[in-house]
Parts: C-alpha cells; sequence; structure tokens
C-alpha cells in the first residue's frame, strides 16, 4: 500500500522552461514600483498615476448600479431579465457599448455605431486585443512613440510583437523620426503595423500634440500606410482648451481608439473599451474579430462593473465631462502647486522640468543619476516616491537622469510635505552618493 504521507520530488521551474519574455524589463516595471511603494506605505508618493481619491465613495457603487437597472426597466426590461443581464455571462462586446457611444458623440465628437465597440477589461486589455489581432507574423512591428507608457510595451512583448520607437520631440511626436522610423523598421524586413500614442497629456511626459500635428501626423500614418492607436486617459483634465482627438479627426477610419473609465469613471471598476470601426473583408469589422480573441481570453467583462459605470454615465447625461468637474478642478490644483512649488524650492536651474497644461504627469531633468537603487533609499530614508524615467524608454540619455512625478493622487498638504523631502533628496544625491 502506497504510503500517502511520503511526498514526491517537487517539479522546479527554470527560466527557459517559461515564456522568454517575463524575463523582459518592460514586465518587471510595474511589480518593482509596486513593489517599493508597498514596502514603504508610508511615504509620500509622486509615482502613482492613479485618480484622486478624497472624492471616492463606495455608496456610489449602489447609486450607479440602482440607475442603471432603472435604464433597464425604462427599456422593459422585467426583474428577471434584469437579474440575468448583471448576474449572468454577458455579451462578449459588452451591455453598454451604446452608453460608450453616446459619451464619445457627446464629449469627443466622435460619432461611432456601438457595434464598432468592444467593452474590455480595462485599456491594458483592449491594448493586448488589437496587437493580438495585428500582429500575423514574425515580421509585424509596432511603432511606440518614446518615451513611453510601459503597459503598451508589454503588451507587445506578450504577443511577440517588436517595439520600434519613436521621439517624441517638442510637438508630442517628431514627424521626421517617425519617417525614419518607418524606413529603418522597413529595410530590416520588418513590417510596421500601427504607431501608439497619448496625444494628450501623454504618460510619462506629460506632451499634448497640437491640432496642426494631428492633422499632420494624420497625413503621414495615410502616406505610410499605419493604423494609430490612440490612447486617452487624461484628455479630458486640461486647462480649458479642448483639441480634438485624432478619431474625432480621422477621415480614413485610420485611428483605432483604446479608452478607459479608470480616470474617469471608477478605477476599482477596470473597465476600459476599444473603439474599432475598420472594415475587414468579408463584411465584417474589427471590433468583431477583437470580440473573437476577447472570448477565448475574458469571455466578457464583468456585467457588473459595466452596469455601475454605465450608471454613472446614465446620472451625469452621459458626458463624462460633467461628472468630473470636482477631479478637473483637483487636478489643475494640483498641477499648479508642483509647478510652483518646484519654482519655489530649485530657482538655480540645476534641477529644471517641463511645464505640462493638463494631466497627470510632469518630468524633471536633475544633475545626477536617478535609477532604482535611489528610488529605493528615497523611499526610506526621505519617505518620498518617485518614478525614474527609464522605465518608460530604452535610451538612458537624458532618461538616466530623469524622473516623472504624478500629480493627481496627492492632497495640496502632501504635495507640499513631499516637495520638501523631494528637495532634501535632490540636495543629498548633489553633494554625493546616497548611503
Amino acid at each position: 500500500m502506497t504510503d500517502l504521507r511520503v511526498r514526491p520530488t517537487e517539479q522546479t521551474l527554470t527560466s527557459s522552461d517559461l515564456y522568454a519574455a517575463l524575463s523582459d524589463p518592460a514586465l518587471e516595471s510595474m511589480n518593482f514600483l509596486n513593489e517599493v511603494a508597498g514596502r514603504y506605505p508610508a511615504a509620500i508618493s509622486f509615482a502613482a498615476g492613479r485618480p484622486y481619491e478624497e472624492f471616492f465613495s463606495a455608496d456610489d457603487v449602489h447609486r450607479y448600479l440602482d440607475r442603471f437597472r432603472e435604464h433597464l426597466r425604462e427599456r422593459g426590461y422585467d426583474e428577471r431579465r434584469i437579474n440575468t443581464t448583471l448576474l449572468q455571462y454577458g455579451r462578449t462586446k459588452g451591455i453598454i457599448a451604446d452608453l460608450v457611444a453616446r459619451n464619445l458623440a457627446l464629449d469627443e465628437g466622435i460619432e461611432v455605431d456601438a457595434e464598432s465597440i468592444v467593452v474590455t477589461v480595462g485599456c491594458q486589455e483592449a491594448m493586448y486585443l488589437v496587437l493580438r489581432a495585428l500582429r500575423t507574423g514574425d515580421r509585424d512591428a509596432l511603432l511606440v512613440v518614446s518615451p513611453n507608457y510601459v503597459g503598451i510595451t508589454g503588451a507587445a512583448q506578450l504577443v511577440d510583437m517588436p517595439v520600434v520607437p519613436v521621439r517624441d520631440g517638442p510637438d508630442g511626436v517628431d514627424l521626421d523620426d517617425l519617417r525614419a522610423a518607418v524606413a529603418r523598421t522597413r529595410s530590416s524586413g520588418l513590417r510596421p503595423r500601427a504607431l501608439y500614442l497619448v496625444p494628450d497629456y501623454a504618460n510619462p511626459s506629460g506632451a499634448r500634440l497640437t491640432v496642426d500635428t494631428r492633422l499632420r501626423l494624420l497625413a503621414a500614418a495615410e502616406e505610410h500606410g499605419l493604423l494609430l492607436l490612440e490612447d486617452n486617459p487624461y484628455g479630458l483634465f486640461h486647462d480649458g482648451t479642448r483639441i480634438p482627438t485624432l478619431k474625432a479627426l480621422d477621415s480614413a477610419r485610420q485611428v483605432i481608439y483604446l479608452g478607459s473609465f479608470a480616470k474617469t469613471g471608477m478605477p476599482g471598476a477596470r473597465v476600459g473599451y476599444v473603439v474599432a470601426d475598420q472594415a475587414v473583408h468579408g463584411g465584417a469589422r474589427l471590433a468583431d474579430e477583437l470580440a473573437k480573441i476577447k472570448s477565448m481570453l475574458t469571455v466578457n467583462t464583468s456585467p457588473l462593473a459595466q452596469a455601475v459605470i454605465g450608471g454613472k454615465l446614465l446620472t451625469y447625461g452621459c458626458s463624462l465631462v460633467a461628472a468630473n468637474e470636482r477631479e478637473a478642478a483637483a487636478y489643475r490644483r494640483n498641477l499648479a502647486a508642483v509647478l510652483d512649488g518646484l519654482a519655489a524650492r530649485f530657482p538655480d536651474g540645476d534641477v529644471t522640468w517641463n511645464a505640462p497644461t493638463g494631466g497627470f504627469f510632469v518630468v524633471l531633468t536633475v544633475p545626477f543619476e536617478a535609477d532604482d537603487a535611489l528610488l529605493e533609499y528615497s523611499a526610506r530614508r526621505h519617505g518620498v516616491l518617485w518614478t525614474p524615467m527609464r522605465h518608460f524608454s530604452a535610451d538612458r540619455d537624458p532618461a538616466g537622469r530623469q524622473i516623472r512625478l504624478s500629480v493627481s493622487l496627492l492632497t495640496p498638504a502632501q504635495i507640499e510635505t513631499g516637495l520638501d523631502r523631494l528637495a532634501a533628496l535632490f540636495a543629498e544625491a548633489t553633494a554625493g552618493p546616497a548611503a
């Protein structure tokens, strides 16, 4: 009789037994930054690009859910059908695509049919779906305006898609470098499929494309046969001047629009979407093909989470501009406080920074190496967190001496204390190596 108390030798996996991309730094960045924040919970964080929390209320979940249930009753649903809609597996494309379409028309001037929208588990899933669909073979490559959000780089790694950087430049994207990157990519035997960028207050640079640059970018994309992947999480948080999205200016269906309710709806709901109205041979549209991939990945986005977001949209007449008046004011206040605070603390020019007119992020250039070791020391010794820009760029110069500050999460008092701590760190780092 077998002795069940004897444990068999446990299986041990080596890195060669696992997917090669798991060792890529792009996939390690988020985990590392989250771990540092977790080890020093008392530190003031300029690192996390998270929404402002002072207006959070769990009561909103129930209020928005009730509003969505009322909406379903208005559409003729009885209680049994309402329960099924909310509690059962749902449609792969989502149950609030019509409300998303209304929001896009109202707030962004984007006119799109609801069937061209796929509601996703956050914007990160939307990125993965698009890249998975576009990656047809080893030759397909993704162009990315750099420095860039690490999530797109990670998604590309997961589908084995090479990433080709394009310089950002003073206008948000260097169109000459875009043309050169397309040429270099093709000469190396690769096929550039799309360009990913954040036209409004990009993460991490804070850059914003002018209308003229947007029009020239659309023309360049058409010239080179590129799709544009427009990610727009920060567009509502501006200085009072709205600029049309690339998708609103898109007359040739070149733009795949990536959206999220993380910053404008409720981050814990994890609801995003993709607008993919490009025609596919045979009468389908790209959204239909993305839904096929999603059905094998997450099956569907949580109907309960969608209902909460749908209820918020309905509460504010499907306008996220109206829904985020308090938040937008807080971000404007915080951005001004950070820029004024930097000017007061670093008047001599040794530390410099950009001055975005909106969004969440400010980039500082410092006279020392700003790496992960210094970040760890900053959290431990000075109680302040920030993000090394090298996490967003493969180019150490100038990223090696740059840091990103996020202005979104903190209160004015925390900003003042955090900047004081940052100034103390900078003084120590400039004087000599950290202990």
